[in-house]
């Protein structure tokens, strides 16, 4: 069967967004301020506009705790105005770290639902495989970008961290309780650890199904569903000591037991989508002649229930820290609801509403149309999700969706459609050799 064709009008595409965003985030980066006069003449020209400069240098989030105190002191407005600069600064990091890990976390998203399908030895999915295979194949250059960031903050070139400044910690009583577990090497150690077992086994499964459209018998396949077996045992546990690690440490004074399991599902609906419109999109160019309706209701399906789980996630998440009440957790949304009303409730309708209005009509889920328009507004719905997690406790109130922002998305947007596209070209569009390729070709209901 023959190959999908890198076009160059994919490949020009990619490579012009990937050329605005860096020129965007240089600009983002030589913008922020380099010193304190120049971030409270930053935020003094900003209020300035906004009709309230009474506000300079009162900001903080719940994250930052340590920097306040209630007596009027010379090394109180110093702390504040460090701390003021330290948030500009992180602005441009912040953007950067939203979208690298927002592209990293649909590429691993892909990959689970993939060991999934492999697992399970689902008879429906086989002729979406390399659409699947080429997905995942960001997940390498997207980790590796996230762990030169979380590098780079080890080394203080940003305070996303802030526990990694010696300073807080020494004046934290919190932090300094979780020195043990939040220290740089020890942090970079886990990182590493994650990292090398995803890209391991997305490595030796696409090198097994490869091989299996050329081998004689299935063992390649039996080897691709005892090394999926392992691997989703393997990442139900990394993938939450991920979101503690590179999302929740960013705010240490908060946790909570439900979070791996929240992000877990914003990744996952989010690699569905990109699986729905990559195979749509092929489709509509001449390719994927063998996937139909069914193969995209099925989809549809997985965009509308996950899309339900990720909502009893956030209510039952939002719910029980609200009415318990507990300082330390309830802040974690106050902050949200009073600095990011507009993120965070938009976020709900785009993640819930407007996907459960589109999507509960089983017909809807067959035409391409309304997949696509759903597809679309659940990926800037979880990109915002992500935003919101990062952004109030790396920026507090000094956040906007500017130029920084959005040239760190069409950057990341650029190099994730490159290397997908490229991977997917690279081998023919359906693993002929799979047993169950038959089944999936005939599928229908």
């Amino acid at each position: 069967m023959a190959n999908y064709k890198f076009s160059n009008r994919v490949r020009n595409f990619a490579g012009i967004l990937m050329i605005l965003g860096i020129i965007g985030l240089a600009y983002g980066f030589l913008s922020a301020p380099s010193n304190l006069e120049e971030a409270q003449a930053m935020v003094s020209d900003s209020h300035h506009e906004e009709g309230h400069s009474e506000k300079v240098l009162n900001q903080g989030d719940n994250s930052s705790a340590v920097y306040h105190d209630e007596k009027e002191s010379s090394s109180d407005h110093n702390d504040h105005s460090e701390h003021l600069l330290h948030k500009l600064q992180n602005k441009p990091w912040a953007a950067l770290y939203v979208a690298a890990l927002f592209f990293m976390m649909i590429s691993l998203g892909t990959l689970a639902f993939y060991a999934i399908q492999r697992a399970s030895q689902a008879g429906w999915s086989p002729v979406l495989y390399r659409v699947m295979e080429g997905i995942t194949a960001y997940l390498l250059p997207g980790c590796l970008i996230v762990f030169l960031i979380l590098v780079l903050s080890g080394l203080h070139m940003n305070h996303l961290f802030i526990w990694m400044d010696s300073k807080v910690v020494a004046h934290d009583e919190i932090i300094k309780a979780k020195i043990g577990y939040l220290n740089t090497p020890f942090f970079l150690l886990r990182a590493g650890f994650y990292i090398l077992g995803w890209c391991a086994y997305r490595y030796f499964s696409r090198k097994f199904s490869l091989a299996q459209d050329k081998a004689k018998d299935i063992s390649y396949h039996k080897k691709n569903f005892r090394i999926s077996a392992a691997f989703l045992v393997f990442f139900i546990v990394t993938e939450s000591m991920m979101s503690w690690d590179w999302i929740m440490s960013i705010d240490p004074h908060w946790f909570s037991t439900l979070f791996g399991w929240y992000v877990f599902a914003s990744m996952f609906v989010s690699g569905i989508t990109v699986i729905a419109l990559t195979a749509i999109y092929l489709k509509s160019k001449g390719y994927l002649e063998l996937v139909n309706d069914s193969h995209i209701h099925d989809l549809g399906k997985f965009m509308f229930g996950i899309s339900i789980f990720w909502t009893y996630l956030w209510f039952s998440q939002f719910m029980l820290i609200w009415y318990a009440n507990i300082p330390e957790e309830v802040t974690y949304f106050m902050t949200r609801i009073e600095d990011y009303n507009l993120p965070f409730f938009s976020m709900l309708a785009l993640n819930f509403i407007l996907p459960l209005l589109v999507l509960m009509n089983s017909d809807y889920k067959r035409v391409n149309y309304f997949i696509v328009i759903t597809g679309i507004i659940i990926i800037i719905g979880h990109y915002i999700d992500v935003f919101n997690m990062i952004m109030p406790s790396a920026v507090g109130d000094k956040w906007f969706i500017g130029i920084s922002e959005i040239s760190a998305f069409m950057f990341f947007a650029g190099l994730f459609i490159y290397i997908v596209f490229r991977e997917i070209s690279k081998a023919p569009l359906y693993p002929v050799g799979d047993p169950f390729i038959e089944e999936s070709k005939r599928y229908h209901y």
